[in-house]
This record gives structure tokens, sequence and C-alpha cells, in this order.
């Protein structure tokens, strides 16, 4: 056995609290662990089994839609706001008391570093905490009639079952974002985990059954079984989808959906523009590009994808990332001295590289990095390319991956031309000090984020979501329990005024 093997073999075996590395699925109260199951492999830096997780069939999921659909009314009527709300502050509460063994789990099955696994488990607990302050928050209103001798009034009642549907960049995360508003706001959820990291997913359903929720109303099914996640589609009892992930498989969702007429969230791909204006401050601009370019080793749908520095100051910013990028390290994420982890897999690495290939035939420049590294792993060198131009793929494609592709501009209309020159629309950045125009960009980027002067967009008191191609819906904030509500509209009638 190498030594990173033995290194991760011995992690798994001193955590704290090992009944948290779970390999069965939850469904209707109870792990299961029999049936089919598909090998789970460590951190993308070896190429070994990390353990051996339950695949769930179509039978699997019937029985965990159905037990969901029975467990969520009880659930709804047999607590308050504020009772739904004390029961994820339990939740919140364990997961903070074992962020150490999360954070463990996270990094051997997605490979991110320590570091930003443990700031993943936080960020994940901080949606739960936001959550649980909301659920007393689902404020109705009173409306004026304009009947006689009647009143109108609203509430918000939870829509359903959910299915959610999570991705291998975020495992704790995206799940905390999406169950914690569906439990705050009385629903049921039955969770499809990704295949690649379904770990972290189950450790947290452990928690929060612990935490006193009622173990029906949290479903957990991973599957490699396609056809069988599908079934969260097309099942007439589940009254709510809500997906990460691509936007092929967000359009295949919607339209299986639309059968039934689901309400629909949805936060698909990215292609995020990263505007640095002559008046920047460039070594906050550069400090901003390291974050949301290279956190993840590039693998979030938030990622700067598309760099447009000014002609002014393209030679400076471009000095100054080259340095900050060759300071990187690169290795496995539970070496405390790495700071780039590897990929997800093969596939992620060669689109890497074929977008480096392409550029540098059309004339781009490799100022940094530019090849994979090593044999063992799904690694990439942390990349900068100049004399990128929009006809190239990484002008066009989302990387999804540690590749920093620089294109000059000379105006600030240039810059808002080329960065809404995509059918996405999720996240976009730009530095600049004029007051005027951190407004009138911030208005005409066709993005529904925007960060200025800052890399750092996500938190849970922030919405979180995209326009055109990149989905619909809002993840977090004030918006995101009502994702999870209908609108009932209560008309009174006839009110005796004479008495």
């Amino acid at each position: 056995m190498t030594s990173i093997e033995t290194y991760h073999t011995s992690a798994i075996a001193k955590l704290k609290n090992a009944s948290l590395f779970i390999q069965d699925a939850f469904i209707d109260g109870h792990w299961v662990s029999n049936g089919d199951k598909f090998d789970v492999y460590e951190e993308p830096s070896t190429a070994t089994v990390l353990g051996q997780v339950v695949s769930c069939s179509l039978e699997d999921f019937r029985k965990a839609i159905k037990s969901a659909s029975l467990a969520q009314p009880r659930f709804f009527e047999r607590t308050t706001a504020a009772g739904r709300g004390a029961l994820l502050r339990k939740w919140h509460d364990l997961i903070i008391a074992n962020k150490e063994d999360l954070a463990i789990i996270l990094c051997l099955e997605n490979g991110k570093t320590v570091s930003e696994a443990l700031g993943e488990v936080t960020y994940a607990a901080s949606f739960i905490s936001w959550f649980a302050e909301e659920a007393t928050r689902s404020y109705g209103v009173t409306i004026p009639s304009s009947s006689p001798n009647t009143s109108l009034m609203t509430i918000h009642e939870p829509v359903g079952v959910c299915g959610i549907i999570t991705p291998w960049n975020f495992p704790a995360a995206m799940i905390t974002r999406k169950i914690a508003p569906a439990l705050a706001a009385g629903c049921s959820v039955v969770i499809k985990p990704p295949s690649e990291t379904p770990f972290s997913c189950l450790a947290l359903a452990k928690l929060a059954v612990e935490a006193g929720l009622p173990p029906a109303t949290i479903q957990v099914c991973p599957t490699k079984d396609r056809q069988a996640a599908t079934e969260l589609a097309i099942n007439p009892l589940v009254k709510k989808i809500s997906f990460t992930g691509s936007t092929a498989v967000g359009k295949m969702l919607a339209k299986l959906s639309a059968e039934t007429l689901k309400k629909v969230s949805l936060e698909l791909g990215g292609n995020a523009p990263f505007i640095v204006f002559n008046d920047a401050d460039i070594d906050l601009a550069v400090e901003g590009a390291m974050f949301c370019k290279f956190r993840c080793s590039g693998q979030t749908c938030v990622c700067a994808n598309r760099f447009y520095v000014q002609s002014g100051v393209v030679k400076t910013f471009t000095q100054k990332l080259v340095l900050k990028v060759n300071a990187l390290h690169m290795g496995a994420g539970l070496d405390t001295a790495t700071t780039q982890g590897p990929l997800v897999n093969k596939a992620a690495v060669d689109k890497v590289q074929a977008h480096i290939a392409d550029a540098t035939s059309k004339g781009a420049k490799v100022e940094a990095g530019g090849s994979g590294h090593g044999s063992c792993g799904y690694f990439h060198q942390p990349t900068v390319l100049s004399g990128v131009s929009q006809d190239m793929q990484v002008a066009k494609e989302e990387t999804f991956g540690p590749l920093a592709a620089i294109i000059v501009f000379e105006e600030e209309q240039d810059a808002i031309r080329l960065a809404n020159d995509t059918e996405f629309g999720l996240a976009g950045y730009f530095y600049s000090k004029d007051v005027s125009r951190v407004m009138r960009v911030a208005q005409r980027m066709q993005v529904g984020m925007v960060g200025v002067n800052t890399g750092k967009i996500s938190a849970a008191e922030a919405p979180f979501g995209g326009i055109k191609e990149s989905g619909y819906g809002k993840e977090g904030s004030l918006y995101g329990l009502r994702e999870y509500q209908t609108t009932k509209s209560i008309t009174i009638g006839n009110l005796d005024t004479s008495a």
C-alpha cells in the first residue's frame, strides 16, 4: 500500500465518531444495506476504493417517496414553525460539534483541501442556522378587499415532498442549502446524493435524525441507476424538484417534471466573467481572482471563467496573478501543505487540456502551468493564459478547472458586451473604484449574482441563483424558503359588521 493510501485509511480509522462514515441508504426511517452496491473512490489523488455504497433501485425510490409522502403532513401538522426551527438549531449544533470528522470525510471523497473542507462544513451549517430562524418568519399578509364585509389574507404552506439532486463539488453545502429551507417550511425530502461523493450527505442525514427530525422526513437514496433517479421527476407524489448540476440534465429534469407540473428550482452551468478596469485596486483584484478561480481547483459553478482586463492594467494584473498561481501547491486534500487538490476525474483534466490546446493553437500564450501533473490522480497545474480571444473554446465553454484565461479590452462598453456574450447568466465579477461605474456595470451585467470588488458572493443570507440558461429559482436568503412553499389565498365574506 502506498503512503498516501495508508494516510487515507488511517484518517477514516481515526474519526472521533466512526458512525458518521455510512455506506447504507436511508429509507423509511431505516438504514438499508442490502441490494446492489457501487464503489466510491478516495479523493481523486488515488485510485483506491474508499467504500461501497448501496445503489438504490427504482423500487427503493418509490418506497422512499411513498414514505416521505406519508410523513410530510404529519411533520407539518405536529410541529410549529418555532418547533421546526428548534430542531434545525439542534442539527446545526451537531454538525459544528462533528465538523472535523465531517471535513475528513469530505476531503476523502472529494479531494478538496482540509481548509476548504472545514470551510464548507461551516458554510453548510450556516444554511441550517439561517433557515432555523427563517422558519418563524413565514409571514402571510392581509389585503384590503374590494368587496364589502370581506377580509382577504394569505398564508404559506409546504409544497410537499421535495426531490433533491445535488452535485459532487460541494457535497455538504449543496445538501443543506436545499433541505434546510424544505424542512423549515414543513416539507419532507428524498435526496439523491452524487455517486462520486455520497458520504457527506449520509453523515449529515444521520446527524439530522439524532437532532430529533422525524426519520421519514429525510430519505437518502444513493444510486448509479439514472433511470431510478428520474423517478423523482416523474412520480406524482413528488411536488418539487431542486437540482444543481449541468444545464443539459436540468433541461431534461424540467421536461420530465412538466408532466406532473412540479415546482422546479434549477441551479445550472455558468461561464462567469471577471472584469478588471483600469481604475481597479489590482492587488484586491488578484486576491479575488485567486479565490473565485482556483478555489476547489476551479470546480465551482460560480468560478470566474473569462478574465476581461483593461489594456492599461493587463500587464500588471497578469504578472501579479502569475506569481500567486506559481505559489500554489498541488497534493492530496488531507495534506495540510496542499493548496490545490485534484480534479474530479480524467474527463475534467482532459477538458482543461483541450481548452489550453485550442487557445494556444490560436495564439494564446501560457504564462503559468499548462499541463497535467504526475502519474497518480487527476491533477492539473493551475494555469494562466494571456492573449485569449472571444473565439476560443475557453471563452465560450465553462472549463470547470484551474484555468484563468485573460482577454484584453479597451472600453467599458466592450467589457459589458463581451461579458454578456454567453447563454449563461449565473455569476459575474468586476473591480473598479468608480462609484458611478460600479452601479452602471452591476445593473448591465446579465447575471443573477454580481460580485463588486470581491470574489466572495455566496452566503446563507444572500440569494443564490442565475438567469438565462443558468437556471431559475433562488437558494438561501429570505427568498429560499418560498421555493418550498405555496401561497394560499383565504377570502372570508359576508362578515356581520352590524354587531
